[in-house]
């Protein structure tokens, strides 16, 4: 499957070298596809890997990952063009932090929205699931590295879109059974809003390999 990752940060490149190990052919989507760093992350991807601009890159790919900075998010999506999302599946693993490194963060739009809803209303045709937004890009791709019992999350409107996000999140070693689905796309607003915790529980304990984990009886 070909999958085009839009963003060429810490976030963007950890799920890009997964699946090209996962020997999925990934495209990085990119503002300047010459640019060392993402030529660099071409060069240790192998064949599986190659950078493009964002267009580029969603116009030849069968899924997108949104792994921009959630403030610029919609403007990449604007770049690669409605047309060429349409009928896409877009995993959005993206948070609304207005400013990086913030503490406690600042989530715009928070409560009554989430940058989830936002890419799907103003791309209606793209399917959109959000996912993954809740867990450092290190435990994304290697949920192994922690203890069993920790979850994670997904939420969309397209029932097929959730199913290949979950094939996507097996195939990284997320069990069936620590992928709960929060049903529509508004189950984005809870996962966003998970994110201050994240930030304090990651000054707390001094690093951000942990996660949630949820007890039922």
């Amino acid at each position: 499957m070909l999958v085009a990752v839009l963003g060429s940060g810490l976030v963007g490149r950890t799920l890009a070298t997964r699946f090209a190990e996962l020997r999925h052919n990934v495209i990085l989507g990119t503002r300047d596809p010459q640019a060392a760093r993402v030529r660099r992350w071409a060069t240790a991807a192998g064949p599986y890997g190659s950078v493009a601009a964002y267009r580029a890159a969603v116009e030849d790919s069968t899924v997108v990952v949104n792994a921009t900075a959630g403030t610029v998010s919609l403007d990449v999506l604007r770049e690669a063009g409605a047309q060429a999302l349409a009928g896409k599946v877009l995993l959005d693993v993206a948070n609304p932090v207005v400013e990086p490194g913030e503490d406690p963060p600042t989530l715009r739009p928070v409560g009554d929205g989430s940058l989830a809803e936002q890419i799907q209303r103003e791309f209606p045709l793209t399917r959109v699931v959000k996912t993954l937004n809740t867990v450092s890009p290190a435990v994304m791709v290697r949920p192994d590295r922690l203890g069993g019992g920790h979850v994670t999350f997904l939420a969309g409107n397209d029932g097929g879109a959730k199913r290949l996000a979950t094939g996507f999140l097996r195939e990284m070693g997320w069990p069936q059974d620590a992928i709960i689905d929060l049903g529509d796309i508004t189950g984005a607003r809870s996962l966003e809003m998970l994110v201050p915790l994240r930030y304090r529980l990651g000054r707390t304990f001094g690093h951000t390999n942990f996660n949630f984990a949820i007890g039922t009886r």
